[in-house]
């Protein structure tokens, strides 16, 4: 989930609080009194509302350009168990564009503690770790093996996200929870993600709360309920139209 603590001290990006580590490796923001991911299985979880919720890999399974948003970059997990998942379903003539917007940037040495307990990603982590920069801020832009490219855009979501042009097939919606952090739920803040959402293109949360549906939907989105991970009641995902709904005279 979103944002971590050792920002550039030139970047203009205010300090959070340093993180704290459960069970060894699990990382907690004491800034927004949150875990960055689920405490059952984090890469499961990824899996389950995230690609799941996007439908993919069915939806990349074409020879064009894919490319897919995310609010909190946080640990990398979901981009590298992305990655895991594009490189063995990726089919010729595809690429992946993978762009993140987070606050608080982790340092590698952070990324690499908090993914080693997924042996399922350690190639995925190794690349992402050793391409990291050592103050990260700005625009961070690297390249992986499969035609892909990561694109982490730091600094507060409200100032970059209305600054972003590009549109998206795809968005993980992985902010903490709206309780802890509800700048990156609000109205405005999900009408540029569907501003920015590709007719037909697609979200998904782990987020149920009553504001994020009822705010997902004003912004324009059809909505879709489904079962949680992990015994998690609900998740959100849905669907920017093709074609806008028609307003009544």
């Amino acid at each position: 989930m979103s944002n971590t603590q050792h920002p550039n001290p030139e970047s203009g990006i205010e300090a959070a609080a340093p993180l704290t580590w459960h069970d060894g490796d699990m990382p907690y923001s004491p800034t927004f009194g949150d875990h960055f991911y689920c405490r059952e299985d984090g890469r499961a979880e990824c899996g389950h509302v995230f690609l799941g919720g996007n439908g993919l890999p069915e939806r990349w399974r074409r020879p064009a350009a894919f490319s897919i948003g995310e609010l909190g970059f946080g640990t990398g997990l979901n981009f590298c168990e992305t990655l895991r998942q594009w490189r063995e379903t990726q089919v010729q003539g595809s690429s992946l564009a993978f762009t993140s917007f987070e606050r608080y940037p982790m340092t590698a040495e952070e990324i690499d503690r908090a993914l080693s307990r997924w042996p399922e990603i350690d190639r995925e982590r190794g690349e992402l770790v050793a391409q990291w920069p050592a103050a990260p801020a700005g625009h961070v832009k690297l390249a992986f093996t499969g035609d892909v490219t990561l694109t982490v855009v730091c600094g507060d979501v409200m100032e970059t996200l209305p600054a972003w042009a590009a549109p998206f097939d795809a968005w993980y919606l992985d902010g903490f929870a709206p309780s802890r952090n509800p700048a990156m739920w609000s109205l405005e803040t999900l009408a540029r993600v569907h501003d920015l959402t590709r007719p037909g293109g697609r979200f998904g949360t782990y987020a149920a709360a009553g504001f994020v549906r009822r705010n997902l939907q004003a912004a324009g989105f059809a909505i879709e309920r489904r079962k949680g991970y992990a015994g998690k009641r609900e998740m959100l995902c849905g669907e920017k139209p093709a074609v806008a709904p028609s307003v009544a005279d």
